[in-house]
């Protein structure tokens, strides 16, 4: 997962490494080897997690721990030039080399592998393999059955084929070769063993193909990451939250945020994204119907409301009783 957003407020229980590796891993996609300076072991992370990166700018990004049989040692992360950001993976790119000093976090997974699966469909496309290639290792070292299914505009564009096991568990689609056909989920939906659990990481049109062609599946059975927002942010503001915890009272204007307004009244929230997609600012509803924006919790998630994204989603609501 990578995430191109904003600056972050909060840097406590940073862990401080140096970049030690740079590979390239596929068109216009470098793979980097992060050591800790101190020399201690970095908190471990599970297949399908994530670490926020800090650049010496402030920024951060979210990117997802590469978890490979050639990759062991520190975190490695894949990170795609894209010049249509708002400036991260051109600034890593650029500036990021041999010997850099950066800050990260402790991995955090919105993205978690079920390992008690009878079967797993695994579903990538472009950079989305960077989480994916994580879960076949661990379901590889664990003897358990999977897929995968890779798709790529171009062979040149395929990444971390080293981590990918030869064989016949494998298929790639590429654009280029395929006639101008894409990716036929429902097919690959509809031809796997019951109980298969289905796993999907890639762009925008990708994830929609996925979701349809998974409307019937239970959600505890698919699991996603978006690594750009799936969903325009609602038209904010016009709304009450009340803390629960302080009994204040805020008014979200229009044009603001849920998150907007808790700043503004000097009430800290720890956030990273600001587009709903890495989960951090997830706060406890108590009471009202959140117009949720995100693109982390599951339907039956949002349809229960019991948490809300502060930095993305609005109110449908007139008031939102926070657990703050």
């Amino acid at each position: 997962m990578t995430s191109e957003n904003t600056m972050i407020d909060h840097q406590a229980d940073t862990i401080d490494v140096r970049v030690c590796e740079i590979l390239e891993c596929g068109r216009d996609t470098k793979a980097y080897n992060l050591q800790p300076l101190t020399g201690q072991p970095l908190p471990m992370a599970e297949a399908g997690a994530h670490i926020d990166l800090i650049l010496p700018t402030g920024l951060i990004r979210q990117y997802s721990v590469i978890l490979g049989q050639k990759r062991t040692e520190g975190y490695w992360i894949a990170v795609k030039k894209d010049v249509n950001s708002r400036g991260g993976s051109l600034q890593i790119h650029s500036n990021v080399v041999v010997g850099t000093i950066l800050k990260v976090k402790a991995p955090r997974n919105n993205f978690p592998l079920d390992e008690g699966a009878p079967h797993s469909v695994l579903i990538a496309g472009g950079i989305g393999i960077t989480p994916i290639v994580s879960m076949i290792n661990r379901l590889v070292a664990l003897g358990k059955s999977w897929e995968l299914y890779y798709a790529c505009r171009s062979r040149a564009d395929l990444s971390l084929l080293e981590e990918i096991p030869a064989g016949q568990n494998a298929h790639f689609h590429l654009d280029d070769e395929s006639d101008g056909k894409y990716l036929d989920l429902s097919k690959i939906v509809g031809g796997a063993p019951a109980g298969t659990h289905f796993y999907c990481c890639g762009p925008l049109p990708l994830m929609a193909a996925f979701d349809l062609a998974t409307a019937d599946i239970a959600d505890q059975r698919k699991h996603v990451e978006y690594f750009t927002a799936r969903e325009s942010a609602p038209p904010q503001g016009g709304f009450r939250i009340k803390l629960a915890r302080s009994g204040k009272v805020l008014n979200v204007p229009q044009g603001g945020t849920i998150l907007d307004a808790l700043k503004e009244a000097g009430i800290s929230v720890e956030h990273s994204c600001a587009e709903g997609i890495c989960g951090t600012c997830e706060t406890t509803v108590l009471a009202g119907v959140p117009d949720h924006r995100d693109s982390v919790l599951t339907p039956s998630e949002r349809a229960a409301n019991n948490t809300i994204m502060v930095c993305c989603s609005g109110s449908k609501s007139e008031e939102l009783v926070l657990d703050l």
